[in-house]
């Protein structure tokens, strides 16, 4: 991997480089740019980004804590392939998080909020074919962040945001593969449920909606195995 192929071949002034190389890395693991298997190398991205190669071993030991590569001794570091076990333990976090945020939402849902979900769901209506991904998936991210500011709970979404590092991988990759026109309406489902007060409804459409990857995993490991530490069928179940 060459440094050119980053996001970005600019860090930014006055701020520490290790945590901005750890980002870019990141995001360019989760959206599947660096796949499993890709070798990168702290000497070439030092050199590409006129850095020491201490701000990159520390971005690469960071990378690992997550388990997005392995560093393999005299041999180089190596991006991982997803977690199949981490996928599940993370959309059953998620679940009986943001299960109980929707309820908690509609139980005191606010205009503004209702206001704020709606045009996120217009959002996404109105790039639904872009190519790439990740506008739609930012979009999805701040439609769940929404919901959990309106909750009172953006610290529990924050913490989240470590724990499905490898779902967000599997996000990505069914995106790119998977109609997305089912997401929005998942998410309208539970903004309508929302707005009529109904908590059983709220809850039960957010359920719905973050079980979906246990349909969309098999399919994903089917077309795409060298992504996948092993066959995500059973695992799914």
């Amino acid at each position: 991997m060459k440094p050119q192929q980053l996001h970005s071949t600019r860090l930014e002034m006055g701020v520490a480089v290790g945590p901005q190389l750890y980002r870019l890395l990141r995001e360019r693991i989760i959206r599947g740019d660096l796949p499993p298997g890709a070798r990168i190398s702290e000497a070439e991205i030092a050199v590409g980004y006129n850095v020491s190669r201490q701000p990159v071993r520390e971005a690469f030991i960071k990378l690992a804590e997550e388990s997005l590569v392995e560093v393999r001794p005299q041999r180089g570091t190596y991006v991982r392939r997803i977690s199949v076990a981490a996928v599940m333990t993370a959309r059953f976090i998620r679940e009986a998080v943001e299960a109980d945020i929707a309820r908690q939402v509609a139980g005191a849902s606010t205009e503004a909020a209702l206001a704020a979900l709606r045009r996120l769901i217009e959002q996404q209506k109105a790039i639904v074919q872009e190519s790439d991904p990740a506008v739609f998936l930012r979009l999805d991210e701040a439609f769940h962040r929404t919901l959990a500011e309106a909750a009172g709970q953006v610290a529990v979404w924050d913490i989240l945001q470590g724990l499905k590092t490898q779902m967000d991988r599997v996000r990505y990759l069914t995106a790119r593969q998977l109609p997305r026109e089912r997401l929005i309406d998942q998410h309208a489902a539970i903004v309508e449920a929302i707005a009529a007060g109904d908590q059983g409804a709220a809850e039960a459409a957010m359920r719905g909606h973050l079980q979906e990857i246990m349909t969309d995993l098999p399919l994903i490991a089917r077309t795409e195995p060298e992504f996948f530490d092993a066959p995500a069928e059973g695992d799914a179940r």
